[in-house]
């Protein structure tokens, strides 16, 4: 490649980060803190940080990250190392079912869970069954406490995150270290918390840095359980009054200095240590033969886990073969009749179709950036690449919520960008957010490819004749295969489930995505909560095949993906 041509992508990649990307979080800053009269103001911040109902948002907002990451760390960190250290039964089918609370959106396994739990839900009919309350009896466990519901929630969907990042951080060790250590008498916690944790940190701050900012900005799950009293739903209430009130931009701002504050120290904290390994291990390691008592306490442990996190899933399953669910342990009567009304309702059938192509065009986007841009990361020697890579990386640590309400406040009338104004029609702000958001996956997993094909195959290729693109296309093309098809995957199986972008975006029932008509649905009275889980079943069936693919063409790499 020239460097005419590297300095070409550079620029176009650049302009196209500045103005869908840097653009609408200027315009959010620019709402927050100028005045009517252009003047530079922090009277909104202050009054959003002493309004007791806004800090009280912003509180319960950064608790509810906080403990859902800690929980998935409680889940996801003993279940790597179990997995790393041991041999023991199931473990790879075990291993495989741990993807599956990624397949399903949390506020869709919301649902579910608010069918098992609610006040006539299948926990307290089966508490009746069991003759530990009398008939009639009702508690709403879910009521009870809002926030650890919705922390549990999360937690149970997003640990594979950090699982992820745990177990391929925990593959990259020598296992000399931990023999070593042993030999010296370190073994269990200590040897654990002095030599295996300072050595994984970085890869589990990658994981949980997703995870926070994730569960930091949910706004599904938060509606779904009707829980107002969170930043990320105030910022949704006040989006019918964006053009005259700042103050949810004052609240967006705070969120994203939040978000983007919590990334860069986490950075510094844990980022900036790095220990180097042998070229090769020194010792064989592998995965150790335990007792059959002790093994079956690992697959006991492991299958504990995943029962409960996919209880959710369970629950949103049972609903959508349900003909009606109330007050029994498990549906009465159970029908495919909603799967049909899924696939056929006015409601859903224009929301799989508009999926599938806002998906399906910004997938295609993401390819392409995503290859030019990793070529010219890894590839070119031009000043200034790593502001590409940087950039590329950024869209995973700023809120999805932050970004969708740039793009409304950039297309307001008078605005630039006017002509994109979603309450006429959001398709292509629908494919650039999708776009913008997925682009780290393809950029990530496109990288990975070029750093492990040699460069000397492509020069080899030149010295023959093969002009330099015809060098790629035909030689390192082919061998990156795998990694564009996974980074691509990912890409298309998020965007048809994107949630924050379709509930702020997509305002007008033609253009709805489908987790748009799934919250829609849930709302509706009558069988509106059936057909709702019945199109969640096809969502989750839609992605468990993506994830299953991905598996295939990368293994335990797909943690990689997840990384900030």
């Amino acid at each position: 490649m020239s460097q005419n041509f590297a300095r070409f992508i550079f620029g176009a990649t650049l302009l196209f980060f500045c103005a869908f990307f840097l653009w609408p979080i200027l315009q959010i800053l620019k709402g927050g803190f100028i005045d009517a009269d252009g003047h530079l103001t922090f009277a909104y911040l202050g009054s959003v940080l002493t309004d007791p109902l806004y800090l009280g948002g912003l509180a319960n907002s950064f608790g509810l990250a906080l403990t859902t990451t800690i929980l998935a760390l409680l889940l996801a960190v003993p279940l790597a190392l179990v997995t790393d250290r041991f041999l023991f039964p199931g473990k790879s089918l075990l291993s495989a079912l741990i993807l599956v609370p990624l397949v399903l959106p949390p506020f869709v396994g919301a649902i579910g869970l608010k069918q098992i739990l609610g006040q006539y839900g299948a926990l307290n009919a089966l508490i009746i069954e069991l003759g530990l309350r009398p008939s009639g009896w009702t508690f709403d466990w879910l009521a009870a406490n809002q926030f650890l519901g919705i922390a549990l929630v999360n937690a149970f969907s997003l640990y594979p995150i950090i699982y992820l990042n745990a177990v391929a951080a925990l593959a990259n060790l020598d296992p000399a270290m931990n023999e070593a250590a042993a030999n010296l008498g370190c073994t269990g916690w200590r040897r654990f918390y002095k030599i295996t944790l300072p050595l994984i940190k970085s890869g589990l701050f990658a994981g949980g840095t997703i995870v926070f900012i994730w569960a930091f900005t949910d706004l599904g799950v938060a509606l779904i359980f009707d829980y107002s009293r969170l930043t990320a739903v105030q910022i949704f209430y006040g989006l019918k009054d964006m053009s005259g009130n700042p103050f949810p931009y004052a609240l967006v701002a705070v969120m994203l200095f939040s978000s983007v504050t919590f990334y860069a120290l986490g950075k510094g904290l844990f980022g900036r240590d790095h220990y180097a390994m042998m070229a090769k291990a020194t010792t064989l390691g592998g995965p150790t033969a335990l007792s059959r008592g002790r093994a079956w306490l690992c697959t006991l442990f492991f299958s504990t886990v995943t029962a409960f996190a996919l209880l959710p899933h369970l629950g949103v399953i049972l609903v959508a073969f349900s003909s009606d669910w109330y007050a029994t342990v498990v549906p009465t009567q159970l029908t495919f009749h909603n799967f049909e009304l899924a696939l056929g309702h006015p409601l859903t059938v224009p929301a799989i179709a508009n999926s599938l192509k806002y998906a399906s065009i910004s997938t295609i986007i993401d390819l392409i950036l995503g290859l030019l841009l990793a070529y010219v990361i890894v590839r070119s020697k031009i000043a200034g690449r790593q502001v590409l890579d940087f950039l590329a990386m950024l869209p995973l640590a700023v809120p999805g919520l932050v970004l969708a309400f740039g793009y409304l406040a950039m297309s307001q009338e008078g605005k630039f960008f006017a002509f994109l104004n979603p309450t006429r029609d959001p398709t292509i702000l629908l494919i650039i957010a999708y776009s913008v958001r997925r682009l780290p996956y393809v950029v990530r997993a496109a990288v990975a490819g070029f750093q492990q094909t040699s460069e000397t195959l492509e020069e080899a290729a030149q010295n023959l004749g093969c002009p330099p693109l015809k060098a790629v296309a035909k030689i390192t093309l082919p061998l990156i295969t795998a990694n564009l098809l996974a980074g691509g995957l990912l890409a298309f199986a998020f965007a048809m489930l994107e949630v924050s972008d379709s509930l702020v975006l997509a305002q007008k029932q033609i253009y709805y995505p489908i987790t748009k008509a799934i919250y829609e649905l849930f709302q509706l009275l009558g069988d509106g909560k059936l057909i709702a889980s019945a199109l969640g079943v096809w969502a989750m069936v839609f992605l468990g095949i993506a994830l299953t693919g991905l598996t295939l063409l990368i293994g335990k790499k797909l943690g990689a993906l997840f990384r900030v």
